[in-house]
């Protein structure tokens, strides 16, 4: 039997996107109710796609939730210093959670949750970017703290701030920047 080619995801890009603009929209609109029903009408699928690919809503919500506040593509600077990467870094994040239909989307997100999780799948996108830049850092000779530090320090904060609807000016990642870089190590 050939090898069939695989498909993103086990599922084409048109279906998946109809199902991640499914939850923005529901979400975005703080539907009160997102079920895999409701989420499969929305889309224009049948629930069954949704209950083979995920085990629940909320796998479904951190998917898209990495989707939305994360970008596959994206890479982290490497400008050579580690100030000046998590500088950049932190400016495409706040810049980017900031844009007001993700600060929507995120505080809609984070409303929706009902359940404590043990993991998140944004957070781990962030700690893998961060753990790149300390490791280049690292093998440059220079003093770096550490990656929880940088979460904690700066990523923590800028999500903070966008949650609850609190001013971000654009210095406010550079201050976070220097502060954590007086933990260094």
């Amino acid at each position: 039997m050939p090898d069939r080619p695989s498909r993103p995801g086990g599922r084409s890009n048109r279906v998946l996107t109809a199902i991640y603009t499914a939850v923005g929209e529901l979400v975005g609109q703080g539907a009160d109710k997102i079920s895999f029903p409701v989420i499969a009408e929305r889309a224009g699928v049948n629930p069954t796609t949704l209950y083979r690919r995920w085990s629940d809503v909320n796998a479904l919500l951190e998917d898209v939730a990495v989707a939305a506040l994360t970008r596959d593509s994206e890479s982290v600077p490497d400008t050579g210093s580690l100030e000046q990467d998590l500088t950049d870094w932190a400016d495409i994040i706040a810049g980017d959670i900031a844009r007001p239909e993700r600060a929507r989307y995120l505080r809609a997100m984070v409303a929706a949750r009902v359940d404590l999780v043990a993991n998140c799948a944004v957070t781990d996108a962030r700690h893998e970017q961060a753990v790149e830049m300390v490791r280049r850092a690292t093998e440059r000779g220079e003093k770096t703290p550490t990656v929880a530090q940088i979460l904690d320090h700066i990523v923590a904060p800028l999500y903070y701030n966008v949650i609850f609807a609190l001013p971000l000016d654009d210095d406010h990642p550079r201050r976070l920047v220097r502060d954590v870089l007086a933990m260094a190590r």
